[in-house]
């Protein structure tokens, strides 16, 4: 018998994620995806800001608010997922617009922050 290890090693990492963060990231349905631009990937993965409608730059599959959504970057690359505060209808009508620009009662973020997971 041989003392060599076999098998499939998993270390540990730092990020704690809450159970409703796990669902998100992991077990929810995705139901459509929003592709950003590059400044909005750098705002979500470096100053852990919300999804806001400038940063979009398209919307793929048709999804409804409360449902998890992919976010993808320039390069194609999914790097996060959320809960959509709006419908993928309404969201084509205003992405690349600034917050001043939105329509009356139009939620300010795509995802809000505490809905949106970045992924490792």
């Amino acid at each position: 018998m041989s003392d060599e290890l076999v098998g499939t090693t998993f270390a540990p990492h730092d990020r704690v994620l809450s159970a409703r963060k796990l669902w998100i990231a992991f077990a929810a349905e995705v139901s459509g995806l929003v592709r950003v631009d590059a400044g909005a990937r750098r705002a979500l993965t470096q100053r852990a800001s919300s999804l806001l409608p400038a940063g979009v730059v398209a919307t793929e599959g048709t999804f409804e608010t409360g449902q998890v959504i992919e976010v993808v970057g320039p390069d194609g690359d999914a790097f996060a997922r959320g809960i959509a505060s709006a419908r993928s209808t309404e969201l084509a009508a205003v992405f690349g617009r600034h917050t001043s620009a939105l329509p009356e009662g139009m939620a300010h973020a795509v995802v809000h922050r505490d809905d949106l997971v970045v992924l490792a």
